[in-house]
């Protein structure tokens, strides 16, 4: 049931994705409802910050409504293709604001409220407990890495920069770790 209900929506997206194609603004308003709450929970989770989300989010739109034409079944399904375009905008604008927490502020460890934060509490509600307990057994520096990499989009030289560490260093941490998670999500 599932796999047919995935199908009825690759199809009506296809469909809607052809229709904006010429213009059409209703189907951009149903695309829109189908597939904003999705794509602006993913810039949310990138950008850590609603207003940074919300432009994102707002531009991956612009950029979809103009460039629906182009969407060929080459390029995926078509809301990985919009997901897509929704990442690296939240990348972009991530960069061009400089969004980023710094590790050079001293005091800011102390700040600590005791809450889980955004990263924790996503991985709890999507049920990744599992996931969870195998980031607990990296090390600080590999957990660091993968996570600022991963869920906020730095660069290795960004990570480098972050971490006060050679960019070899940083990549290091970064495939230990990764080999790590690997062989503790296998048992």
């Amino acid at each position: 049931m599932a796999y047919a209900q995935k199908d009825t929506d690759h199809d009506r997206l296809m469909r809607l994705l052809m229709q904006i194609a010429r213009d059409d603004r209703d189907a951009f308003r149903q695309l829109y409802e189908l597939v904003a709450a999705r794509m602006f929970g993913m810039c949310l989770k990138l950008a850590g910050q609603r207003d940074l989300a919300e432009e994102a989010l707002q531009d991956a739109f612009v950029q979809i409504w103009h460039r629906a034409s182009e969407y060929h079944r080459d390029r995926g399904a078509p809301l990985n293709w919009m997901m897509t375009i929704a990442r690296y905008r939240t990348l972009d604008l991530m960069r061009a604001r400089k969004a980023r927490p710094t590790m050079g502020d001293e005091g800011l460890e102390d700040l600590d409220d005791g809450r889980s934060g955004p990263l924790e509490s996503s991985l709890r509600d999507a049920g990744a407990s599992r996931l969870t307990g195998c980031l607990d057994e990296l090390s600080d520096v590999q957990r660091d890495s993968i996570l600022l990499s991963y869920y906020r989009g730095f660069t290795h030289e960004e990570l480098s920069q972050a971490l006060s560490s050679p960019i070899g260093t940083v990549k290091s941490w970064i495939r230990r770790g990764l080999i790590a998670l690997k062989r503790c999500l296998e048992r």
